[in-house]
């Protein structure tokens, strides 16, 4: 496929014009059938955002609070498909990726910063989910030391040597292993009345570590990467605004189901480990916990999914970053080219991977530190992006006809606000505790 990248914005205008006026054959095939051609983006790119360090902190989440807090998900879902559909659309009409689009808008100064606080959030998450996936086998008496090289073998041969669509298809494949905290949720035997209450009747203990707690599921909800990956794999896929509705759905459905497999998780969190109160700090801890109550088939659902979440994390993590750092620099990208059509794309990927797999392996090292970095570079980048999204979403001479309407204007500026002051809550108690220990 010929990026557009590389053509002057009018030219690109006159692309997208052009195309609206041709006709569309794949609209007259049947609904469903339309859907699943387009199906991918959106629900890849939410699914992704459950990986090794947000399964983590949905079962602490359950653990320590029980189904207290499970209000709060209604609310990130908002957050979450409001974004979701953002990305699409601004993928879909613009033909560019975000990268593309901050440089072309705000220059390459924001476009470095950006590019090089997302290359270092996403090379800490990529460890960490190396970590998870090696974690989840060992509970099956797996090394690590054999897991990891075969992971990280397997998920850049599947990049390097396979076409845009095997991937999806692929991605789309490995989703399915998130089916497990559903039955595993089924497994623990909740009480669902007590659950639809706790739905819908907001209540938040004042408690410090509850506010933490709150902050973090709302920051590991929304993650800056998922934007990235949407919006050029969109792009990349060659979705245009003839496709935007069924785009549009897709990213509503990855949203809606993301977010219904992290209630799944805090919910058989919340009824087998939360009475007991026993302390976790990690997925696989929360998986071991769940043998002596509701028995090895739900610890070893948990731990499935661990894996096939760490797993789709790991590759959609190197792919998002290869992709903004590419698209904001005007390299060749795109998970079809050859290695010697995008060397600094597949460079990058490899890189990334080679990095991840390595450091994991290394003896004594501090993996819970390196979530904790990942996740505040991540503070400090998701406000931005949204910002630089909402002005972008905004701007006629991207998105003509389709920029955001008045309601969704204020729902996502009020929704950009909530991130920031969560962001600043989470910074203040970091310095906090961070001055309390010296």
């Amino acid at each position: 496929m010929t990026r557009r990248l590389a053509l002057p914005r009018p030219i690109r205008r006159a692309q997208r014009s052009l195309r609206e006026r041709l006709p569309n054959f794949r609209v007259h095939r049947s609904g469903v059938l339309a859907f699943l051609g387009v199906m991918g983006p959106g629900l890849i790119a939410g699914l992704a955002g459950n990986d090794a360090g947000g399964i983590a902190t949905y079962s602490v989440l359950g653990a320590e609070t029980g189904l207290s807090l499970l209000w709060i998900f209604p609310i990130t879902t908002v957050l979450l498909v409001v974004v979701l559909e953002m990305a699409a659309r601004m993928g879909a009409v613009s033909g560019q990726g975000l990268g593309d689009l901050i440089r072309d808008d705000f220059g390459i100064r924001w476009t470095l910063f950006a590019m090089v606080v997302l290359l270092i959030a996403n090379g800490a998450n990529i460890v960490a989910e190396f970590a998870g996936a090696a974690a989840a086998l060992e509970i099956f008496g797996i090394s690590r030391y054999a897991t990891v090289p075969i992971v990280a073998a397997g998920i850049w041969a599947l990049v390097v040597f396979a076409s845009y669509r095997v991937v999806e298809r692929v991605f789309l494949s490995v989703a399915v292993v998130f089916g497990a905290y559903v039955v595993s949720a089924f497994v623990a035997g909740p009480d669902w009345g007590e659950v639809g209450r706790a739905l819908v009747s907001p209540s938040i203990s004042l408690a410090p570590n509850a506010l933490l707690l709150v902050v973090a599921t709302v920051g590991t909800t929304v993650t800056p990467y998922m934007f990235f990956y949407l919006q050029s794999s969109v792009a990349d896929k060659g979705l245009g605004p003839e496709e935007l509705q069924l785009e549009r759905a897709d990213a509503v459905l990855g949203g809606i189901w993301t977010n219904a497999i992290a209630l799944f998780i805090v919910i058989v969190t919340a009824v087998t480990i939360f009475p007991r109160g026993i302390a976790i700090e990690s997925a696989d801890q929360a998986a071991l916990a769940l043998a002596p109550v509701a028995g090895d088939l739900a610890k070893g659902l948990f731990a499935f999914g661990l894996f096939g979440a760490s797993v789709l994390a790991a590759t959609v993590m190197p792919l998002t970053t290869s992709y903004a750092v590419c698209e904001s620099f005007g390299w060749e990208s795109g998970v079809s080219r050859k290695f010697s059509e995008a060397p600094a794309f597949m460079g990058l990927y490899t890189a990334l991977i080679v990095i991840g797999a390595v450091v994991v392996l290394i003896p004594g090292l501090p993996l819970i530190g390196v979530i904790l970095v990942s996740q505040n570079l991540n503070g400090i980048l998701l406000p931005i992006i949204l910002v630089f999204m909402l002005r972008l979403v905004n701007n006629p001479r991207i998105m003509g006809e389709h920029t955001n309407p008045r309601w969704m204007n204020v729902l996502a500026w009020g929704l950009t606000g909530l991130v920031i002051l969560l962001t600043a809550v989470l910074f203040g108690s970091t310095l906090a505790g961070w001055l309390g220990g010296s």
